[in-house]
């Protein structure tokens, strides 16, 4: 398997777009340009997620869902100040140590794009302990080289604006690697629309509906609404998740290059032991690479499987180093596991399979 120009193509276009929670639409209006030409219909919750529906032939098909999520971490302009600076407030997870000095971009109300870092006060200004200090959120200010208020509404700055970070999508020396921001979780939009590209011409025994949710990162809101729209049978979420392999020892969890990840739990939800027999058989039968994972952190499964009546559900992921800052990299090869992964779990899905993974 290879990562086409065209899939690379992609990675560049989702991973630059610029798309906070609760300002996904410009994801959502490129993920709907790209899954339109191959679905029998596309729908969208009242939050924003959308999904595209590919029917089965088979009458009363069990409903499978595919979902990522849209929205990667970002921030909120919550005050603007008399000298030209902005204040700013997360959306998503953050740490202080990630963001001084680093370049940021706001999405004005009239749709620019405009340049600005998150300043930080020289070495040579600093007094006594505050030369070590760490910088609380909070306190931090981006400059968009502003002089005055008034400055910034010239340009169409205002409080409740978003913020993302400013990083182009480059393939790295080792061309393997690929850095970008918001690989977390434009990857997930990114499989999302090229499995239902492979399944395009396949006769499946399931109804699937495949897309992205939105306000992932501020609290799996996104999965609430489009679960309850959807009401799947089966879902599988598709996540990036954090690497763990920087120090390069043998017992790492999460490493990049080793394949797709058997997420077995993390803070939201346990895998059940039917689904993770599946997805072993599966990848075996399928000489699919993949790895066992654990995660303090969450996905929209977490929401989905709780869902009305309760979800069987699975989380298809790969992991990429430095997730929840402005540059994260991964393998390519990892997604090339993890999309064959999905596609064959999707086409093993059928009612009889469905009351195995349920326990009947």
């Amino acid at each position: 398997m290879k990562v086409t120009d065209n899939t690379l193509e992609r990675m560049k276009t989702l991973t630059e777009l610029h798309g906070a929670p609760g300002f996904e639409d410009q994801v959502r209006a490129y993920m709907k340009q790209e899954m339109a030409p191959l679905a029998d219909d596309i729908i969208q919750d009242g939050l924003g997620g959308i999904f595209a529906l590919k029917k089965s032939k088979v009458k009363d098909a069990p409903k499978v869902m595919i979902a990522g999520h849209m929205d990667e971490v970002g921030f909120m302009i919550t005050q603007t100040t008399d000298n030209g600076l902005l204040k700013i407030t997360p959306l998503g997870g953050w740490s202080n140590d990630v963001l001084l000095s680093h370049k940021f971009k706001v999405r004005t109300s009239e749709d620019r794009e405009i340049p600005g870092v998150i300043g930080s006060v020289p070495v040579h200004f600093r007094k006594g302990d505050d030369k070590g200090s760490m910088v609380k959120i909070e306190d931090m200010l981006l400059d968009v080289g502003a002089d005055s208020r008034e400055e910034l509404e010239e340009v169409g700055i205002y409080p409740g604006d978003s913020v993302v970070p400013d990083v182009d999508f480059q393939v790295m020396e080792n061309e393997d690697k690929l850095l970008a921001k918001a690989w977390d979780n434009r990857y997930g939009c990114l499989i999302a629309i090229e499995t239902l590209e492979a399944l395009a011409d396949i006769e499946l025994n399931c109804d699937l509906y495949v897309g992205a949710n939105v306000q992932e990162e501020v609290g799996l809101r996104g999965a609430k609404a489009s679960a309850n729209m959807i009401k799947p049978d089966i879902a599988f979420v598709v996540d990036c998740s954090p690497a763990n392999d920087m120090m390069g020892k043998n017992d790492d969890i999460g490493k990049l290059g080793e394949g797709t990840l058997l997420r077995i739990m993390d803070r939201t939800m346990i895998l059940s032991k039917p689904m993770r027999d599946y997805m072993i058989s599966t990848a075996e039968e399928n000489d699919i690479k993949y790895q066992y994972y654990q995660s303090p952190g969450g996905t929209d499964a977490g929401s989905i499987h709780v869902a009305n009546d309760g979800v069987v559900s699975a989380v298809v992921g790969i992991v990429a180093r430095y997730i929840h800052t402005s540059h994260s990299i991964i393998n390519k090869n990892d997604y090339l596991e993890a999309r064959k992964m999905l596609m064959e779990l999707v086409k093993g899905i059928d009612a009889q399979k469905v009351e195995q993974l349920r326990g009947y």
